[in-house]
């Protein structure tokens, strides 16, 4: 049976997605595929996804209006969906991560499912319509599937979590200048961003995003900007349509093989133009962070994966390693 795809009249877009697709003569085609593409509700084949993962990525807002991007953890069907348009989350956040102090009721939440096993993501954007000691709920606003693009592909090393490891060997570390070590070794981070109006309707909210690329692909400007190369991806522009109209962001770098978590905010700027894109091949635009404040978890996440295997999508694309301090 075909899942239908946008139901509403109002466009799944929000006008900073859509201003870019513009810019970018692309808004026609986006219109369709977006309606297409894009649901209400969690079509059965994302439900029994959610389900089968160990951890999640999850963005926010604090009281502040900084976004942070963070992991939630748990053994597999940590994650459910009472109905296809709610789901369900029992696990408590890191300690230290800022999500432990984000989550109430009534909160923008972003969600990205991401299996790195075998490259597959969806996303899932909504509002936590109930908070338990253990968990939460989320009412769904918006579902939609990402290709493979740019993820590494790594293997767990366990899927069983004890609930007493979940606890960082070490104090959290806060700095205000880039920590360099998880940076400069990153393929893969995760950015959160947010546009949150009522005039957006259903797009308004909270977007979480993977990004990928060869080591060194993160560019360490100085102790308190990074730059990085964007590709051709799905041509939503949920995270630069955000930015469009609201600067702020958050990342989080994950060291995959000891578990350490780099969790930074600021705001960030989008290169459309100019010689320096030339510089990082492959690359469409670039992408400008500065750094506002970071944590970092030493050893925080009760997870372990093999090395990577890069993906294909990236071939034509660096390297950059001299690039980088």
């Amino acid at each position: 049976m075909a899942n239908p795809g946008w139901s509403q009249a109002s466009s799944p877009f929000h006008q900073g997605e859509l201003a870019i697709q513009a810019r970018l003569g692309l808004q026609e085609q986006m219109d369709k595929q977006g309606r297409r593409v894009i649901r209400d509700y969690l079509p059965d084949q994302f439900r029994q996804f959610f389900a089968q993962l160990p951890y999640v990525i999850i963005g926010t807002v604090d009281a502040t209006g900084n976004p942070w991007a963070s992991i939630l953890v748990g053994n597999p069907g940590f994650i459910s969906t009472p109905s296809d348009n709610t789901l369900k989350v029992m696990a408590q956040p890191l300690c230290g991560d800022p999500f432990a102090t984000n989550l109430t009721e009534g909160l923008d939440i972003g969600l990205l499912g991401i299996e790195l096993s075998t490259r597959r993501r969806n996303r899932v954007n909504g509002i936590v319509s109930a908070v338990y000691p253990d968990g939460f709920e989320v009412q769904v606003q918006q579902t939609f599937g990402n290709c493979p693009q740019y993820i590494q592909t790594r293997t767990p090393k366990s899927h069983d979590l004890d609930p007493t490891a979940i606890r960082p060997p070490s104090p959290v570390e806060q700095f205000k200048t880039i920590e360099q070590a998880i940076i400069t070794a990153a393929d893969t981070f995760f950015i959160a961003t947010a546009y949150q109006s009522t005039s957006a309707g259903s797009a308004s909210g909270v977007d979480v995003s993977h990004r990928g690329g060869k080591l060194g692909f993160v560019k360490i400007e100085d102790d308190r900007t990074l730059t990085i190369p964007d590709f051709s991806g799905n041509r939503h522009f949920n995270t630069f349509g955000n930015l469009a109209l609201n600067p702020h962001a958050g990342l989080l770098f994950i060291d995959f093989s000891e578990g350490h978590l780099l969790y930074l905010t600021g705001t960030a700027e989008v290169i459309w133009e100019g010689p320096e894109i030339l510089t990082y091949a492959g690359a469409e635009r670039l992408l400008r962070f500065h750094l506002q404040i970071g944590y970092r978890l030493e050893g925080g996440l009760p997870l372990r994966w093999s090395d990577p295997e890069l993906s294909p999508f990236l071939n034509p694309t660096g390297p950059w390693q001299s690039m980088t301090p």
